[in-house]
């Protein structure tokens, strides 16, 4: 499984809609297998989801998002956890141990 988190600094982009850099990480049985970080550098809606899909995301982990990007990604089958914020590295640690819903 892939997952994106978008990445400013060492923390969450508070913004998807504005966010340059994604790390994706390959998860399989609750491990990372790899990781690397992905410049985002489209801009419109259609092409930031046609670019999730290019590097085979499966989920997206990201802070805020508008509906005019949000909708195209979930259209391509990619489930997205948005409004998330915090260290990147704990970000990822709670999606993998599911606790990331119950972070404020």
């Amino acid at each position: 499984m892939q997952v994106a988190l978008t990445v400013w600094e060492v923390r969450l982009s508070p913004l998807f809609d504005a966010t340059r850099m994604l790390l994706v990480a390959d998860i399989k049985d609750r491990r990372i297998t790899a990781r690397h970080f992905e410049p985002l550098d489209c801009d419109s809606a259609f092409s930031r989801a046609d670019r999730l899909t290019d590097l085979g995301v499966d989920v997206l982990i990201c802070g805020g998002i508008s509906a005019t990007f949000a909708n195209p990604i979930e259209a391509k089958g990619i489930k997205l956890i948005p409004f998330s914020s915090g260290d990147v590295e704990e970000v990822l640690q709670a999606y993998m141990t599911d606790t990331i819903d119950a972070r404020g």
